[in-house]
């Protein structure tokens, strides 16, 4: 059995930079076993997000956007910030609405992931949206969005395709693939 390990002493947090989006933050830490350290620390301005694996039939439905971090387009699943004192599941169905200009009448928290929690504090709702309806909203992409169609029984070679690699969209995969199958086994 392992031994619980205490949580290091937060001696003083300090924001050291921020923008629109997020805050950067200094901690100074003390460890149990006697060693301090400074951590620097990204903080997103208090909004959760929600990334949706929509079920079309037999297909899911995937989108393909511009990501500006590595300057080219990716292909993945739609996802958004949820509003403030908006519910995770209302803000799936907006976000599905929005990007792909489907609502959903069934919504399944997959899971809730970090991404880097070492060093950034976010979290993102997965969401599997099933009995697709035909409703759109606008949203705020600064371009029309790409639908691409792709066979559920072939939703694992998305792994080899070369501009779906994004953590969480292969996290949201993975899921989805196994709550998918879990059903059919039952």
């Amino acid at each position: 059995m392992s031994k619980v390990q205490q949580k290091p002493q937060i001696l003083n947090v300090e924001t050291i930079a921020r923008s629109r989006m997020f805050r950067i933050q200094s901690v100074d830490l003390a460890f149990s076993n006697g060693e301090n350290r400074v951590y620097e620390r990204l903080l997103p301005e208090g909004r959760q997000a929600v990334m949706i694996v929509p079920v079309n039939g037999n297909d899911i439905l995937l989108i393909r956007e511009y990501a500006v971090a590595i300057e080219d387009y990716e292909l993945g699943f739609p996802k958004g910030l949820v509003e403030p004192d908006e519910d995770v599941l209302v803000a799936a169905n907006r976000e599905l609405m929005e990007e792909i200009g489907y609502g959903a009448k069934k919504l399944t928290i997959l899971s809730k992931l970090t991404l880097a929690p070492t060093y950034f504090a976010s979290t993102m709702t997965i969401v599997l949206a099933e009995d697709l309806y035909a409703q759109k909203l606008e949203g705020d992409e600064p371009e029309p969005l790409t639908l691409v169609t792709w066979p559920q029984e072939t939703m694992m070679d998305l792994l080899h395709e070369a501009d779906f690699n994004e953590a969480r969209n292969v996290s949201a995969l993975f899921l989805a693939r196994e709550y998918l199958r879990q059903r059919v086994e039952l």
